[in-house]
């Protein structure tokens, strides 16, 4: 009945302000003549659907992740307070699929210009699998039902962190569903929206779940976690909204000059408002928080109120027409498929010059560089020393990455087959190797503190309870990452997926939309990683396997690559003509010779990262038999100075003991 009073009055106030925000922009004035009336259960139910779907969706992310991460567990099973927490998630998944449903069946009545009652089973069917939209509004009823299952049937912490991804995951399709063509700009657009709305619905889920712990001790432990999240909310939600916003705007001039400007600064008020009250509840709330619990969630409702305010708003900012035409009436045909215009025919300055912003890598390299060098100077304060070697790798490995998908040469890989091999290149083999000797898992394990004393009165905590270091543990000595550093496997993953991609329609189906972009440029990294890692690595968690093996292993993918480019060498079919025809450019004369070019670049470039990693093997090598030499030498001076038997001795000895035949 709480988790019901919760979403009600959240709802309420989200509504009135987006019905405020609507009437204001005239989006519920008087049907415009000649054109198809769908109705006022349409007009009106298309805006309070939607709010209640975003509430549904971020309360249900909220006790997912509060009953993975936030509340106190038991041992290798969701706490006390983490379970009805998982059951109303559960719950609420299946309201929110309902949801996604009924705002579908609105869309399409409003699409088609009819009432809801006139629609058929066929024209929504139609809706979910042909238009992008509709797609996406099909992903999240299905992913909102296996939640709803998943909520029911699990009981461990561990299925309940996977729960939790997921139905964060499933908030964020109709995110990518648009983006501001007439503006371009695409790398902005459509990542910034993405980690906008990811970023909100953990800031608010996460609140709804604080208010609806009982018990003080469990709440006490669930805020402290909270807070630390919801403050990297706050981060996220402000830096991703500006950049959202500067696309939609276009100038400063529209800030004040637009109604959408306006709504805009609006939002961003709203936004402090709440960031003032995250800086009270840090500095005042939560050190009287096991005195006065009763202050946190008067304090912590008001909160929740203001963010429905400011959902609201963001709901009706989303229905208010831009500055910056999101559906222009001549919109240019290559900017609309790729974000930006036509690059000119490509130079020294113009190739690695420029700056072509993709959000999603730029927040991976400042969060990557700002954690690492955090976890270094929370090391150099305990007077623990980390070596500057592994730092500089790490820090040139993301700049590397930051520079690769964010200046000119980004650019030219969407419509040159030789640029996009050069990225994918460096993006799989020389960038993981840099992030691979930065060791980033032994220098979290040495910085995240473990989880505190247990079992006082005001921590309930267990001794089998989880903080990040902990659950990083956990995914160290986990089967699946014991069968995914296998050399073999690891092998397969960069060595297939390299010519599936190639040899099939793959490559230029991902390239055809930003999210498939960034999926395939993700998997250059991670693919390299996980190969270079089982090679090279220094993290722990890998499986141990003979320098001898992994030189074997090194040279393969060193064959594969190298054939690789062989085979486009002597290709006589343009690969993903499908899209490279698209967007040609009209100064290319001759395709088939950047894809020559493109795989001389593949058979050469790999050469050098491949010799690096074999020098580094075989030092590696001779680092580990000294290391050897040193314990038996070891061994032998016990043995010799009457301690403790060297291991040969023992054996022998064992050998003596044995019955005779």
């Amino acid at each position: 009945m709480r988790s019901i009073g919760f979403v009600g009055a959240f709802g309420a106030v989200a509504v009135l302000v987006l019905l405020w925000v609507l009437n204001l922009g005239g989006a519920l004035g008087s049907p415009v003549p000649g054109l198809p009336d769908p109705g006022d259960l349409v007009t009106y139910g298309l805006p309070v659907t939607r709010v209640l779907l975003d509430v549904l969706g971020a309360v249900t992310v909220g006790y997912a992740v509060a009953a993975a991460f936030l509340t106190p567990g038991k041992g290798p099973t969701v706490g006390p307070e983490g379970y009805p927490l998982l059951r109303r998630a559960g719950w609420l998944a299946l309201a929110w699929a309902v949801a996604a449903v009924l705002l579908s069946v609105l869309t399409v009545a409003n699409l088609l210009g009819r009432p809801a009652d006139e629609l058929s089973a066929t024209m929504l069917w139609s809706f979910w699998t042909t238009v992008v939209m509709g797609k996406a509004y099909l992903l999240q009823v299905v992913l909102a039902l296996v939640l709803f299952v998943g909520c029911r049937v699990v009981l461990s912490r561990t299925g309940a962190a996977l729960l939790a991804v997921l139905a964060l995951v499933t908030a964020l399709p109709p995110a990518f569903t648009g983006h501001a063509a007439g503006a371009g700009n695409h790398q902005v657009a459509v990542t910034s929206m993405a980690l906008h709305v990811g970023g909100a619905v953990l800031w608010l889920g996460g609140l709804a779940a604080l208010l609806a712990v009982r018990r003080t001790p469990a709440l006490l432990v669930a805020a402290g976690r909270y807070s630390r999240m919801a403050l990297g909310c706050f981060v996220l939600v402000v830096f991703s909204g500006v950049a959202n916003a500067a696309v939609r705007l276009g100038s400063w001039a529209e800030v004040f000059g637009s109604s959408y400007g306006r709504l805009v600064l609006a939002k961003v008020a709203g936004l402090v408002l709440l960031g003032a009250c995250g800086v009270a509840h840090r500095t005042h709330v939560l050190r009287r928080l096991a005195d006065r619990p009763g202050l946190f969630r008067r304090l912590a409702a008001g909160e929740l109120l203001l963010m429905a305010a400011v959902f609201g708003l963001a709901v009706g900012l989303s229905r208010t027409p831009t500055p910056v035409p999101t559906n222009p009436a001549d919109p240019d045909r290559v900017t609309d498929l790729l974000g930006f215009p036509m690059p000119p025919a490509p130079d020294l300055g113009s190739m690695f010059g420029g700056f072509l912003p993709d959000l999603f890598f730029l927040t991976l390299v400042l969060a990557g560089i700002g954690f690492y060098l955090a976890g270094v100077w929370r090391l150099h304060r305990n007077g623990v020393r980390w070596p500057l070697g592994r730092t500089l790798s790490w820090v040139g490995g993301l700049l590397l990455l930051g520079a690769i998908t964010n200046l000119g040469l980004a650019r030219y890989a969407y419509v040159l087959f030789s640029a996009h091999m050069m990225q994918h290149m460096i993006l799989s083999m020389l960038i993981p190797i840099l992030l691979v000797l930065g060791a980033p898992l032994t220098l979290a394990l040495r910085a995240l503190r473990p989880v505190g004393p247990a079992g006082t009165a005001t921590d309930p905590r267990s001794a089998g309870d989880r903080g990040p270091r902990e659950w990083l543990m956990l995914a160290l000595h986990s089967r699946v990452l014991k069968f995914f550093t296998h050399p073999v496997v690891a092998l397969i993953i960069f060595v297939v997926s390299l010519y599936a991609l190639y040899f099939s329609s793959l490559f230029a189906t991902l390239m055809e939309s930003h999210l498939g972009h960034l999926a395939m440029l993700t998997h250059f990294i991670l693919a390299g990683y996980l190969f270079f890692w089982v090679i090279i690595g220094i993290d722990p968690g890998r499986r141990q396997v003979s320098h001898p093996v992994l030189i074997l292993i090194h040279f393969g993918g060193m064959v594969f690559h190298a054939f690789f480019g062989v085979i486009l060498m002597q290709a006589q079919s343009l690969i993903a003509d499908d899209w490279f025809s698209l967007v040609r450019p009209p100064w290319m004369t001759d395709p088939l010779a950047d894809q020559y070019l493109g795989a001389g670049i593949t058979w050469s470039f790999g050469e050098i990262p491949s010799a690096i990693v074999f020098v580094i093997l075989v030092i590696q090598w001779i680092r580990a038999d000294e290391r050897e030499q040193r314990r038996l030498d070891r061994a032998a001076d016990r043995s010799a100075a009457g301690g403790e038997d060297d291991e040969w001795v023992r054996y022998n000895e064992y050998l003596k003991s044995l019955p005779k035949s």
